[in-house]
């Protein structure tokens, strides 16, 4: 299934059509650790730094002139991105943009194989493929330089962090000097490099979808863990077959085709297969609590192009800050930095808020104290309270801290409509919709 929006009249030979670009989006059976945000929105959807953050993916596509056409595959409903892509349709008129839905969940590489036939019109040379849930400056633009410079099969977006965290993401071993992928091995059980996959590919046509093909072929040489499998000489036709589940484990109740796993290891193999190391900021967009470090960085790197999206700096706005046009805040307040304000909030005098995510019709009453949190669309922060979380350290890719041995949110979070009392005090909580709080809480999921 798909849902499209016609742009106007275009050449019938574009000169990008060459390369298209794919953004993965996954489907509402996942992204559990994304609530309880995804209770009420879609993930992708989620507004960071002013914007959704499939937004910011389809922003760095569209500043490639080559990129034409650009599909969204995922397996939300149809209509959860009706909205997104009629809007984007206006503001990219460049790009002619698709959803592709898919059935069920068939990995980051299946769902590319199912839709082979649509992203393979007009026989384009290369594919870039980004995951919707990376926060970074997308170097796009470098990647294919990379690309067409090493006449390359593939080249993969790496990013260094500590020897600690590589084991939670896929490692890249690559020669410095030509930049080649020697070996790759998504999260290794011992130390092999802290060079990592941003989650960001470049790929040619002519290799990426053999390269599933194959690996499905060796699926279907497991024959026990399939209800159904096709013959070689049918895998053209292949749709993912259902798989017997052997426990409650979610992934293993499919068999599904995953880049990370399935193809990226074998492709290391070939010669042609690059890394390009970007400098520049980089973080997953996990939990719930990721949403406030990459709205940090995403607003430092508007500030820094000086976006005018962004209010200006005065004695009460530390930037960057984004304010949405429609909310209501008092020249009292201080706001700063790496502060988002959506749209219809109001926030009353004497208010201080910092390193935060203030959604849409949410209130924050005078001189109450908002830091390191993420207020839910439509809650309350009553006058003299405090709803705040914790900072962690620079260049960390977890929001989890250890208070009194346990591990919690360091980020606090009130879900839709929730509501804090006059001069309460909320800390490194996580706090479902709809709940009111008339008592301090400290380190706590409050149901």
């Amino acid at each position: 299934m798909s849902l499209h929006v016609p742009l106007p009249h275009r050449s019938a030979t574009p000169v990008g059509a060459a390369t298209k670009a794919v953004i993965l989006v996954g489907g509402p059976s996942r992204g559990t650790r994304f609530r309880p945000l995804s209770l009420d929105l879609p993930k992708p959807l989620f507004d960071v730094a002013g914007h959704p953050i499939i937004w910011h993916c389809l922003a760095a596509v569209a500043r490639v002139k080559q990129i034409q056409e650009v599909y969204i595959i995922g397996y939300y409903d149809e209509s959860v991105f009706r909205d997104f892509i009629k809007d984007s349709a206006r503001e990219f008129p460049g790009i002619n943009l698709r959803y592709l839905r898919e059935y069920e969940a068939l990995g980051t590489a299946g769902g590319l194989y199912h839709f082979r036939d649509a992203i393979l019109k007009g026989r384009p040379e290369r594919l870039f493929v980004l995951n919707a849930d990376v926060c970074c400056s997308f170097p796009l633009e470098e990647m294919l330089k990379l690309f067409m410079e090493r006449d390359a099969e593939a080249v993969i977006l790496g990013t260094r962090v500590s020897n600690e965290a590589a084991s939670n993401f896929g490692c890249i071993v690559s020669d410095s000097h030509t930049r080649r992928v020697l070996h790759y091995v998504e999260k290794p059980e011992s130390h092999i490099s802290n060079l990592i996959n941003c989650g960001v590919y470049l790929f040619s046509t002519d290799a990426i979808f053999p390269s599933i093909r194959s690996a499905i072929k060796r699926r279907t040489d497991r024959p026990a863990r399939l209800v159904s499998y096709p013959s070689s000489d049918n895998l053209d036709n292949f749709t993912m077959p259902r798989a017997v589940a052997d426990d409650d484990d979610e992934e293993d109740k499919k068999e599904v085709i995953r880049l990370e796993q399935d193809i990226l290891g074998d492709m290391a193999d070939s010669k042609q297969f690059f890394v390009y190391e970007t400098k520049d900021f980089w973080r997953q967009i996990k939990t719930a609590g990721s949403a406030v470090p990459a709205n940090a960085l995403y607003l430092q790197k508007a500030w820094q192009s000086g976006s005018e999206e962004l209010a200006p700096a005065s004695a009460n706005i530390v930037p960057p800050v984004f304010i949405h046009p429609t909310a209501d805040v008092h020249p009292t307040a201080k706001l700063g930095p790496n502060v988002s304000i959506g749209p219809r909030v109001v926030v009353g005098a004497g208010a201080r808020v910092k390193e935060s995510i203030v959604l849409e019709d949410s209130e924050i009453k005078h001189d109450a104290c908002v830091l390191y949190s993420i207020i839910g669309w439509g809650s309350r922060v009553g006058a003299w309270a405090r709803v705040e979380g914790s900072p962690t350290p620079a260049g960390s890719h977890s929001t989890s801290i250890i208070k009194n041995g346990v591990k919690v949110q360091s980020i606090s979070i009130l879900g839709k409509d929730c509501g804090v009392g006059d001069e309460v005090r909320v800390q490194n909580c996580v706090c479902l919709p709809y709940k009111e709080l008339k008592r301090d809480v400290t380190n706590e999921v409050i149901m």
